[in-house]
């Protein structure tokens, strides 16, 4: 991956520059800083569990993911899997949700524990969603997994008696405006928190992912130059959010000027999939679910029948030959789980949404050069709440 003197050997640059170097360094370096998370969360086990082991213990607890923008697409990934591993309620509402509706998703006599995802901890939702579950809640406890152990975020809840913080390591506090291997470092750290990755899957992941950056790349640049208008990111259960994430890169990177959209494999045909034209480009994430790749194949066969899109790109491990021409695919990952799978299927989504942001003659370490957006956003006002006296006692 190179934007302007990227050593693809390591990983690392000549330095930054205002064009994309820290963006390419970032998705780069994922399956390495892979590992050192895993490492991280394996210091930190026996903390952790003595925190969350009570917790878990009692059957009433309720499990919220939240975070905002990017960082709610990582509780997103997680909750079904996270759901299915604890036989318990696990949601994922996001910050700005539960800032704007505290009453709407928070449940007073629930017990609960807030797991907040936040790349820097510096947005006003992260800290006012810790503060509205403190009045909303009666029994509630925080788990905070962050990027900046110099944050907001970190620095209130570090010392709170019903809170733990997991700091990343610092490679993941993304430097460029767009959130990459921060997205990628908190799904794992969440995943390993909660134990739903086995002994050698972060291995097994980062070798996957490395081996197919190649083509990822090739394939990314192959598609940039072509000049798409608008981009679908499809894909079921654990994918499908992963898409949403895809998406918004998309979005991100390009400044707009490519519109992206996401969408699950089966609710595409329920309007969606108007937005089809000569000028979109369809990514499909496949599932390593049997049941639920019928149905991406039965829609890929579709699209391809049809030849409205102007190109149509299979992401997976678990690949059906031409029919998914072109494809990505993750040698050694057929018995991946899907949430698994949203690890190297995303750093498609960065390293496309890079190479199309290059193509427009954006900068991706800043593409939007007028300040409507942020990197940590700004131009929130928090407003005092107070619960409804009509608010059922949950």
């Amino acid at each position: 991956m190179n934007t302007q003197g990227m050593d693809k050997g390591n990983g690392k640059a000549n330095g930054p520059s205002p064009g994309g170097d820290w963006t390419a360094r970032e998705i780069a370096q994922q399956p390495q800083v892979w590992r050192e998370v895993e490492s991280l969360v394996a210091r930190e086990r026996a903390r952790l569990d003595a925190f969350l082991r009570p917790l878990l213990a009692d059957d009433r607890l309720r499990v919220v993911l939240t975070g905002a923008g990017t960082s709610a697409y990582i509780g997103a990934c997680l909750a079904p899997a996270l759901g299915r591993a604890l036989q318990r309620r696990v949601d994922a509402v996001a910050t700005t949700d539960i800032v704007s509706g505290p009453a709407r998703y928070l449940a007073r006599t629930q017990p609960t524990l807030l797991v907040s995802f936040a790349r820097s901890g510096g947005s006003p939702e992260s800290l006012a969603a810790i503060e509205l579950a403190e009045q909303a809640v009666d029994h509630v406890h925080h788990l905070v997994i962050t990027c900046n152990a110099h944050g907001a975020l970190a620095q209130r809840m570090a010392a709170a008696p019903n809170a733990r913080v997991l700091v990343l390591p610092d490679a993941m506090h993304d430097r460029a405006f767009a959130m990459t291997s921060s997205f990628t470092g908190m799904v794992l750290a969440g995943a390993q928190v909660f134990g739903l990755l086995g002994e050698g899957r972060v291995a097994l992941l980062s070798r996957a992912c490395a081996a197919a950056m190649p083509r990822m790349e090739t394939l990314a640049a192959e598609l940039a130059v072509r000049g798409f208008e608008r981009a679908v990111f499809l894909g079921s259960n654990e994918l499908q959010s992963l898409a949403a994430e895809a998406a918004l890169k998309t979005l991100e990177l390009t400044d707009g000027r490519i519109v992206a959209m996401s969408q699950s494999v089966l609710g595409f045909r329920h309007g969606p999939k108007t937005v089809v034209n000569d000028r979109t480009l369809v990514v499909v994430f496949v599932s390593n679910d049997e049941y639920a790749r019928a149905y991406d194949y039965d829609l890929l066969r579709e699209l391809r029948r049809e030849a409205r899109a102007g190109e149509i790109v299979a992401v997976g491990a678990t690949l059906d030959g031409a029919l998914l021409d072109p494809q990505v695919g993750f040698a050694g990952l057929h018995d991946a789980t899907d949430l698994e799978l949203v690890l190297p299927c995303v750093v498609f989504g960065q390293v496309l949404a890079l190479r199309q942001s290059l193509a427009q003659g954006l900068t991706p370490d800043n593409p939007n050069a007028t300040g409507v957006v942020n990197r940590v956003v700004q131009g929130v006002t928090i407003h005092p709440w107070s619960e409804p006296d009509d608010v059922p006692r949950r």
